[in-house]
């Protein structure tokens, strides 16, 4: 843990309690780059990219309501509500200079926080993500929502990885299979806050049509082994945001969070511009 990161949870306008780590550098008016986890991940997915940031870099890294340590709603959220969710939080810690850095589930919620309130950040990397979802999408979807009613998380964990990992990780793993599946059955998520997860993509329309919107520099970062964000999704997801650069990330799929640390680290920098 960097010295000086703060802990803490934030109540949402609905009353759930939000988990955050903030770190706020030497600086307190640099800018800080705001990190959003995919489906059943957790701010401690993180670690890996802020590790290798420089020490002046601010971060704030928060789970989502239904995510880690934050409050499970009644209903499924969706991704407007946790795009304010998020703007909610940033303003209760009066943060100014806001960079975007959104992993699939989270790089969704990016692009409603992008859209929803224009001129509120200053860039964003959007990683393995989507603004449509194909048959095969939400084919896969379907097989992890009929493995988590059989099986729970370790049947879903079972039926997942090998559609988020890519080939070259199975070849040469940076945590063994065996310790990675035991370290994400280890955080508890339970059925009901998955499914209420996955429901926000099932009801989310398609979002093409509003990234045109968008007028920050954006990063799209594409898996080249990536079978659940095809690259005609990824895309689709770069016609459609002006200006944006599109990014394919060799040797890598899914979790590039995981998969691929130095190639997203150093996106997250240029994004910054250091």
């Amino acid at each position: 843990m960097r010295e000086g990161k703060k802990t803490d949870f934030h109540r949402t306008a609905d009353g759930l309690s939000m988990y955050y780590e903030l770190y706020r550098g030497e600086n307190p008016d640099q800018p800080v780059v705001v990190f959003l986890n995919g489906l059943s991940q957790s701010t401690q997915s993180w670690l890996g990219v802020t590790s290798g940031l420089p020490e002046n870099t601010g971060y704030l890294c928060l789970d989502l309501v239904h995510q880690g340590k934050s409050d499970e709603a009644s209903e499924f959220r969706s991704y407007d509500a946790h795009s304010a969710d998020v703007i909610g939080l940033c303003d209760a810690l009066d943060l100014k200079r806001v960079y975007l850095c959104g992993i699939s589930y989270g790089g969704a919620v990016a692009q409603h926080l992008l859209v929803n309130y224009p001129g509120r950040f200053s860039g964003a990397v959007l990683a393995a993500t989507f603004a449509h979802k194909t048959e095969l999408f939400n084919a896969i979807g379907e097989s992890w929502k009929s493995a988590l009613s059989a099986g729970g998380y370790p049947l879903m964990l079972d039926v997942m990885l090998p559609l988020v990992l890519g080939d070259s990780y199975f070849r040469n793993p940076l945590i063994p299979i065996p310790m990675l599946k035991a370290m994400r059955v280890a955080n508890e998520i339970s059925v009901s806050r998955l499914l209420k997860l996955m429901q926000a993509t099932e009801e989310r329309e398609d979002y093409r049509c509003k990234l045109k919107a968008i007028q920050e520099p954006v990063l799209i970062l594409h898996g080249a082994e990536d079978l659940l964000i095809t690259e005609e999704i990824s895309g689709e997801l770069h016609r459609n945001i002006p200006g944006s650069k599109l990014q394919i990330v060799e040797s890598a799929g899914h979790t590039l969070n995981l998969e691929a640390i130095p190639q997203l680290t150093d996106a997250v920098k240029r994004i910054l511009g250091i």
